[in-house]
């Protein structure tokens, strides 16, 4: 469907919406069973609860900071942007990232799946206990150091971008009009790009100060946190639709079943 739409970018925005979308179909919903007075479902689906809810959860960071790479060489290398950031290496880019996440999320989880149960201190619970150290540097520090240097790089490169254009403002060539209106696309996902960040740090960093400080919270706090970290996954989508009008026609495309037609493969969504 939609070949103009076969990108690199394009590409880790679909994991980044895989992960968001399973996120908010199986993970939320378990979510407000985990928060109930007795979990029904018994230990080994607790289990397989949070394993898949790390997986997910992680995966959509880490698709986060692989966007911030594509986007730090699409504005501070566009030159070498077609070479260096390939359809080939992009696949085996978001296959490792979802294998990182399953292979981390197993091993932090480890205790948890061998014996499930074992974080419980009555019958009928669902907790776990496992927001240490290693978890809040590999899960948020390093992740959110990663993308906000990258970032400020990406926000240093396109100011001077922006200079550059209005001091050659009176040049009304076709090329330089061209190039012009790649750079105002590439200057635009970058301000995408700063949004999704501030939401992602406003949804995250309650959840994580508070479980790297140890400090005693109330139950209702507590949930708050839990959903708001969640939160992000269901905000990511409406920020790229409302800055992006090629992804609301896409989504035009797919709810009204237009996909299914022969000819919407040549429809005009760029």
């Amino acid at each position: 469907m939609h070949r103009q739409l076969h990108s690199p970018t394009n590409l880790l925005l679909l994991s980044l919406a895989v992960s968001d979308f399973l996120v908010g179909l199986l993970v939320m919903p378990f979510q407000i069973l985990v928060m109930q007075p007795c979990w029904l479902l018994g230990d080994l689906v607790c289990a397989v609860y949070y394993f898949f809810a790390f997986v997910t959860i992680g995966a959509s960071i880490v698709n986060m900071v692989l966007i911030s790479v594509d986007r730090y060489v699409a504005i501070c290398d566009p030159l070498h942007y077609s070479t260096r950031i390939t359809q080939k290496r992009v696949q085996i880019c978001v296959l490792l990232c979802w294998n990182y996440c399953v292979f981390y999320s197993f091993m932090i989880l480890y205790d948890k799946l061998k014996e499930p149960g074992s974080y419980n201190s009555c019958y009928g619970q669902c907790v776990i206990n496992i927001i240490g150290a290693v978890d809040i540097v590999l899960g948020f520090i390093l992740p959110i150091s990663t993308i906000i240097i990258l970032y400020v790089r990406v926000f240093v490169v396109a100011v001077s971008q922006a200079r550059a254009m209005r001091s050659h403002i009176t040049a009304v060539k076709l090329q330089r009009s061209v190039t012009v209106t790649v750079k105002k696309s590439e200057l635009k996902a970058a301000r995408t790009l700063g949004v999704v960040v501030a939401v992602f740090l406003t949804c995250y960093s309650p959840f994580y100060c508070v479980s790297g400080s140890d400090l005693m919270i109330s139950l209702s706090a507590n949930t708050f946190m839990n959903f708001l970290l969640l939160m992000n996954s269901c905000l990511n989508p409406v920020i790229y639709a409302f800055f992006y009008p090629w992804f609301r026609k896409s989504v035009k495309i797919i709810i009204t079943l237009e996909i299914l037609q022969p000819y919407s493969c040549r429809a005009r969504v760029m």
